[in-house]
């Protein structure tokens, strides 16, 4: 026979460790500084601009 539990005790305890996945992928996502945003944006237009200035226009 199995071990008895506790119903409402296991709904709790899964929605705690579900909050918990949440959070900790919420951190990943969202947790990064004011700087490291900043010199991610800078990065990202420095790469478009080196993009856009290679471009060929083969309109003829």
């Amino acid at each position: 026979m199995g071990d008895i539990i506790n119903f409402r005790q296991a709904r709790k305890t899964k929605a705690r460790i579900d909050k918990s996945r949440q959070a900790e992928a919420n951190r990943v996502k969202f947790g990064r500084t004011k700087a490291e945003r900043l010199e991610q944006s800078l990065e990202e237009e420095r790469k478009k601009r080196l993009l856009d200035g290679a471009r060929r226009d083969d309109r003829d």
